[in-house]
């Protein structure tokens, strides 16, 4: 219904904007009429004026420089008239020596004088005091051209009371205020019975931005703020201008109470139709869909099933969504029990195989342990004590990773503890004297990075058991630490006092070893060797997410 309302609403509106706009272009109109009416005196004035000066303007040209025979006929032309001031040439280095007074005039100064030549067109100029007659005038410039040089202008000189004289109230609804001006934007003549022009003038335009070569009418605020509609008709195109100020409430842009009314009768039925709709919608549908979501965001929230249905006076279509959402979440549930059933027995065996491939391991190092006691030379049991901590190590990884529910990460701080632990315990002698010191944090590092960081610290803790020696202070020191540097990167440092008396040097599998553990890791390795201490830092990342191993 609402649908098939629309298209009727919407031609009535269209059709009763149309009378609404004929309305007001009709009353935009009158404004218009009226504004032409009150500027006639001025349009005729000017008009003349304009007309004079490009008849003289041809005729002094033609007399020349024969400033007598051109007096004559300009003062014949005004005696004739009785409408101006004065006429007369004004030529090209300012000097008026051909005039309707006789007198010669030098005006080489004087704006109007700078502004003709300087635009070589029509001018029409409004002088407070000019220096030619005494009083407040409206002078119009014509230029004289030789060919297209300007030679000069033809000067017409008007009384501003001459343009003045015409009677506002004489209308039956006047205007608030009335004045002319120029295409520069200056005020030619102004009403002063009618209100102050600077108060009445638009806020947001000055009067040369309303210079357009058609009438026009706008709406606009004063320099007080008050909206005002403003109506400008061209008295000489392009060169002078008339405008009136109008209050907005004037009678005769005002509709009708009828007319705003047939506006907006349709779209209120229309919306009325609508709130019909949207009502019946809502009851029959909306509201039974809202309660449908609810139990989907009940059950993605609580894997629970609602206990209640919709009921039964649910329209058939949401019946039978709801019957195929609850047959989905039924199988989601069995579907999530048996993965989670499978989930459960392979963490099981995952462990098993971890737990026995720690046995094992552990089984290989009581092997080594036996071999290492029959070994015939003490190079030969060194060798195998360093293959024996190395697989301990792999055993310690596999301990820590069946002994985690996760399985996928290991705290790197409780594993090196047991590592160097372990590495003290089988290669510190007793009564050693040395200071061990531990600090690690607990950082989760991946089941890959687990195993070469465990043989990356029992290599360089063996290496710094094999070269240890006293400092210049006598004190034997190893530190180990396990730092957090950034959100996603951790460093290891490994350092031992070293003394005056030089290790013998080993076969450098331990370095070998060490270099290839940190490009696993993905990390970078810093030795430094000061007087007395060595000292190993390795920076690696540890990424939140699973990162992909490197090889050897």
């Amino acid at each position: 219904m609402s649908l098939a309302l629309l298209p009727i609403g919407l031609i009535a509106v269209v059709q009763t904007r149309q009378i609404a706009d004929q309305s007001q272009s009709s009353a935009e109109l009158s404004l218009i009429a009226v504004t032409d009416q009150a500027a006639t005196g001025e349009r005729t004035t000017l008009q003349e004026a304009l007309g004079a000066g490009r008849a003289l303007a041809a005729v002094v040209k033609l007399i020349g420089e024969d400033s007598a025979q051109c007096s004559g006929i300009l003062r014949g032309y005004d005696d004739e008239s009785k409408k101006f001031l004065l006429v007369g040439f004004v030529q090209h280095d300012g000097m008026m020596a051909c005039s309707s007074s006789d007198k010669p005039y030098d005006l080489v100064n004087t704006p109007v004088y700078q502004a003709a030549m300087e635009r070589g067109t029509v001018t029409v100029s409004s002088v407070e005091r000019s220096v030619v007659t005494d009083g407040q005038v409206v002078i119009v410039t014509v230029p004289v051209f030789d060919g297209e040089e300007v030679i000069g202008f033809v000067y017409i000189s008007i009384a501003r009371d001459t343009l003045e004289d015409h009677e506002i109230a004489d209308f039956d609804a006047p205007p608030l205020s009335f004045f002319t001006y120029n295409d520069l934007g200056q005020l030619l003549t102004t009403d002063q019975h009618y209100g102050l022009p600077d108060e009445e003038l638009p806020a947001a335009y000055t009067l040369n931005q309303l210079t357009g070569p058609s009438r026009q009418v706008f709406s606009a605020k004063n320099q007080a703020g008050i909206e005002r509609v403003y109506v400008v008709v061209p008295l000489i195109q392009g060169t002078a201008f008339a405008m009136t100020v109008w209050p907005s409430d004037t009678p005769m842009l005002q509709t009708d109470f009828s007319g705003r009314i047939s506006t907006l009768l349709p779209i209120v039925m229309w919306l009325a139709s609508l709130i019909v709709a949207f009502w019946s919608l809502n009851r029959l549908a909306i509201t039974h869909i809202r309660k449908l979501g609810r139990q989907m965001r009940h059950f993605a929230l609580n894997r629970t099933l609602p206990r209640m249905s919709l009921g039964e006076r649910v329209p058939f279509e949401i019946f039978t969504m709801e019957q195929t959402f609850l047959g989905m979440a039924k199988s989601i549930l069995q579907d999530e029990a048996r993965q989670e059933d499978s989930l459960r027995e392979k963490n099981i065996l995952l462990k098993e195989v971890h737990h026995r491939v720690k046995n094992n391991l552990q089984l290989i190092s009581s092997i080594m342990s036996m071999q290492i006691r029959q070994a015939p030379t003490e190079a030969n049991r060194k060798v195998l004590q360093r293959l024996q901590d190395r697989i301990l190590s792999l055993a310690t990884v596999h301990k820590s990773l069946y002994q985690d529910d996760e399985m996928s990460r290991v705290d790197a701080g409780i594993l090196l503890r047991e590592i160097v632990s372990q590495s003290l315990a089988v290669g510190l002698p007793p009564n050693a004297n040395v200071d061990i010191k531990e600090d690690y944090d607990n950082i989760m590092i991946g089941a890959d990075d687990a195993a070469p960081m465990s043989l990356l610290v029992s290599e360089a803790v063996t290496n710094a058991l094999k070269y240890i020696s006293a400092d210049t202070g006598g004190a034997k020191r190893i530190v180990v630490s396990l730092k957090k540097t950034a959100a996603e990167t951790a460093q290891l440092r490994v350092e031992n006092t070293l003394g005056d008396v030089v290790p013998e040097s080993g076969t450098g599998l331990g370095s070998r070893l060490i270099q290839a553990f940190t490009r696993q890791l993905g990390g970078t390795l810093e030795i430094d060797e000061a007087e007395d201490v060595y000292k190993l830092e390795l920076t690696f990342p540890v990424p939140l997410a699973e990162k992909k191993a490197n090889d050897f």
